[in-house]
């Protein structure tokens, strides 16, 4: 894939970031007042913002009277940011369209933006927007001014990772804190799928060849949206969402371990209660997914997951071979779908793993077995092996 092609994906995965809630999450940033700022430096006036995850933004500027913009998609702003210096005015942030949040600084004299940049790679996900601006004389700022109603600000998505030969995974755990999942004969959803995806991920680090990043690494509650955010700012090949499931009752009775894929409809009724009950884990933190967004964005977004939705499926595929070779029997219809709200990034390979299911006794005890566990893991590390291999020789349609 081209730089150029590589830069409009990110682009578009970012526009994806602002889609209303009904087709996708709405990707939230969080800024720490603490760590933000509009404050004296280098000779001019630097602009921090702390971010929980690395967002889409622009900056410009306008004139009459003379103001820098910074958009983001999309963040909340917690408290009203510290402004230590006397060349800047005031600042006021809110929201100011369907998808994008704003900060405005009004100058008291003219400045140019000197450079600007996001700092992404930290271990929790978070990100800073730098934005240094430098005293100007009046042509020069006029010179900067880009007026919304000539032209739209260039946006600039959160960077990407080259190819390092290295298959990134990662691994999302399900529930947690709060949301404890499943709980069956005293076990619980979330402490076993830490405690799985620890041994997942040692299996696979000794394996050579793969990186690993876990969305959380003790039991406490992600929001969907960060498991994603986290996802893409890490650099993502590929995630997996571990869980083991109890089936609600009426929604009849299974067993052995089975890969999920993204659909619209779920494959049965069993898929469909599940997906219902893993997506209302954010209604107990009383995060709030709703949201409008561009309809262009929608079809942009559809294009990059035209590329992805085959290798999904041969991801899903891999995997419910390896398994079932390795770790024995899976359930009778090991490959489904359902509208996981986890799974829906456009651009990264992403399936949810059941395990097993604690309403089942049989997989109650393969669960709590190490060596079963054991057996579970080398299958995945084996099925992302198998995928790696085969998605290499498989044409890319978009990109090209």
């Amino acid at each position: 894939m081209s730089s150029l092609n590589r830069t409009l994906l990110a682009v578009l995965v970012g526009l994806w970031l602002a889609l209303p809630a009904q087709a996708q999450m709405t990707a939230l940033s969080w800024v720490d007042p603490d760590e933000s700022g509009v404050s004296e430096s280098e000779g001019g006036v630097a602009v921090t913002l702390a971010l929980s995850q690395p967002v889409p933004w622009r900056v410009f500027t306008l004139d009459d009277p003379r103001r820098v913009v910074i958009d983001l998609s999309e963040v909340i702003w917690a408290d009203e940011l510290a402004v230590t210096t006397p060349r800047v005015a005031s600042v006021r942030t809110g929201a100011f369209e369907a998808g994008w949040s704003r900060l405005v600084a009004e100058l008291v004299e003219p400045m140019a933006v000197t450079s600007a940049e996001m700092v992404t790679g930290a271990e929790d996900g978070s990100a800073v927007l730098n934005i240094l601006l430098t005293p100007a004389t009046d042509t020069e700022f006029a010179a900067q001014v880009r007026p919304l109603d000539q032209a739209t600000p260039d946006i600039v998505a959160p960077p990407s990772r080259e190819n390092d030969g290295v298959l990134r995974v990662i691994l999302d755990p399900g529930h947690g804190g709060i949301d404890p999942g499943a709980e069956v004969d005293g076990l619980n959803e979330a402490e076993l799928m830490l405690q799985f995806a620890r041994e997942l991920r040692e299996v696979l680090l000794r394996a050579g060849g793969f990186e690993v990043v876990m969305t959380r690494e003790e039991d406490v509650f992600v929001p969907l949206e960060t498991r994603i955010s986290l996802a893409r700012s890490a650099g993502a090949d590929v995630f997996l969402s571990l869980h083991a499931d109890a089936l609600p009752e009426g929604a009849g009775s299974a067993s052995g371990a089975t890969v999920y894929t993204l659909s619209d409809a779920a494959s049965d009724l069993a898929s469909q209660r599940l997906a219902e009950r893993h997506d209302q884990s954010d209604l107990l933190s009383g995060v709030n997914l709703e949201g409008q967004g561009d309809e262009i964005a929608l079809v942009l977004m559809e294009l990059a997951r035209r590329d992805t939705e085959p290798r999904i499926d041969l991801l899903a595929r891999s995997l419910v071979d390896e398994i079932s070779r390795v770790a024995g029997p899976m359930n009778g219809k090991p490959l489904r779908s359902a509208g996981f709200s986890v799974l829906k990034s456009p651009d990264i390979p992403s399936v949810l793993v059941e395990i097993g299911f604690l309403s089942s006794e049989r997989d109650r005890r393969n669960i709590v077995d190490r060596e079963w566990r054991l057996r579970m893991a080398q299958g995945i590390r084996n099925g992302l092996r198998t995928w790696t291999e085969a998605d290499a020789l498989r044409p890319r349609a978009f990109g090209q």
